[in-house]
């Protein structure tokens, strides 16, 4: 018998007792490839980015996937046959989009410590745009773009102060943060930006933060944004692209974030009220993209009662699921084979990391038995990407499923894998 979808992964689901991604059991997988093991749905990611194209049919539109969110490179090579451009942080982020076949033509260059080695790779590899994030960027661009006989596409990233509403950790729209350009600052350094020869203005940037759930967020920068555009283009400056970032949120625990088609006709319906509708607009998704198309496979070691807790010892930890321990993120937990022949207990999900901050879920409520197999859902975003080899634990694996057909992306790290760049003393 086939159960329903599980909230917001429908390419996720139980078939007969046993869950599945996509027509593969998950079971199967981590007994061919071990725990714990990140599985991705290639159908997920699909659906996620045909409802941002959706959304902005008929417009001249680029999406560059914010590949910070999951950079592993099937999964940036398969953004990259949709026609996706990426939003990198680091020169390591364009050697991974370039060996991954993506078009360097397609890429913006953001984060607030471009390094000069960095800015002269993104100019050799010919990018589309960098992202300038403060005043003391733009001399060095411009002086590193004037040695390399070159001139630097940018844009200015303006910092709107709008409350995104989300963890603080993942805001970087407010006065506080330490992103973009303060937006009264903005007018003045884009006609000093204008003013240096190494440099080629090209449009305006403005990311709030991650994880936002409301449109309300996006409206208010958007018209922030559009106050801005008329400003410095009443300078004699002109604006090719407006780029809006990313930062929509997904379903972890009954959150409910605007379908990213609704909320751009929504965007879009302000931009052509203000005339600004036929303008090149460039989108920077990542966690919607790729957040609900994976989950963790982890093996339940030991199951420990306590006075004041139970604890369900599982073998993947917080150097694989960092989230929960950095932001102390909520991922639902579910078993890879529901039991009916024990009771339910509540426990606490802990990992074998020698740190009490090392667990993936608080009070849980499973019905389990030590070896049994767990999923811990939502898992594509920013877990990965963020793992680490703390304790010297390897890297987990990482299986794309499509349909029924299934392909082991990375292998497993191994102890030497960890230490290889290291040197012994003489």
């Amino acid at each position: 018998m086939t159960t329903p979808t599980l909230p917001g992964h429908p390419h996720i689901a139980y078939h007969e007792g046993e869950l599945c991604v996509e027509g593969t059991p998950v079971h199967a997988l981590a007994q061919q490839y071990g725990t714990p093991l990140f599985v991705y749905s290639q159908a997920s990611m699909h659906d996620a980015l045909a409802a941002y194209q959706r959304g902005f049919a008929g417009r001249k539109v680029q999406i560059c996937y914010a590949m910070k969110a999951n950079s592993s490179l099937a999964l940036l090579q398969f953004f990259a046959r949709q026609g996706c451009g990426f939003d990198i942080v680091s020169g390591g982020e364009l050697d991974r989009v370039l060996a991954a076949g993506g078009d360097p033509g397609k890429v913006i260059f953001s984060g607030v410590g471009k390094t000069r080695v960095e800015m002269r790779q993104a100019l050799r590899a010919g990018i589309r745009c960098f992202n300038v994030e403060s005043e003391a960027e733009l001399e060095v661009l411009n002086a590193v773009a004037l040695a390399e006989d070159s001139r630097a596409p940018v844009s200015i990233r303006v910092n709107p102060n709008v409350d995104p509403k989300t963890h603080p950790y993942i805001s970087t729209g407010l006065k506080g943060n330490k992103f973009g350009v303060a937006h009264e600052r903005t007018v003045a350094v884009y006609r000093h930006a204008a003013s240096l020869p190494g440099l080629r203005v090209v449009g305006i940037d403005c990311h709030i933060g991650s994880q936002i759930t409301e449109a309300t967020p996006y409206l208010d920068a958007t018209d922030r944004l559009l106050d801005l555009v008329q400003a410095i283009e009443a300078e004699g400056i002109p604006i090719h692209h407006i780029d809006f970032g990313g930062g929509l949120g997904i379903d972890y625990n009954g959150d409910t974030p605007p379908a990213a088609d609704a909320l751009w006709h929504q965007l879009l319906a302000k931009l052509d009220a203000r005339g600004f509708g036929q303008r090149e607009f460039l989108i920077e998704p990542g966690r919607s993209l790729v957040g609900n198309a994976g989950l963790c496979v982890t093996e339940i070691l030991y199951l420990k009662p306590g006075e004041e807790k139970n604890f369900c010892i599982v073998d993947a930890a917080m150097n694989d699921l960092p989230r929960p321990a950095m932001y102390q993120a909520f991922h639902a937990i579910v078993p890879l084979q529901p039991r009916s022949d024990c009771a339910a207990t509540k426990y606490d999900i802990v990992g074998p990391v020698c740190e009490s901050g090392d667990w993936l879920g608080r009070d849980r409520s499973l019905a389990v038995q030590q070896g049994d197999l767990l999923a811990v859902l939502s898992a594509g975003a920013y877990c990965m990407a963020m793992s680490s080899n703390y304790n010297t634990r390897g890297r987990a694996a990482e299986v794309l499923v499509d349909g029924t057909q299934a392909q082991l992306i990375r292998t497993r790290e191994t102890a030497a894998d960890t230490f290889r760049n290291e040197r012994l003393l003489p």
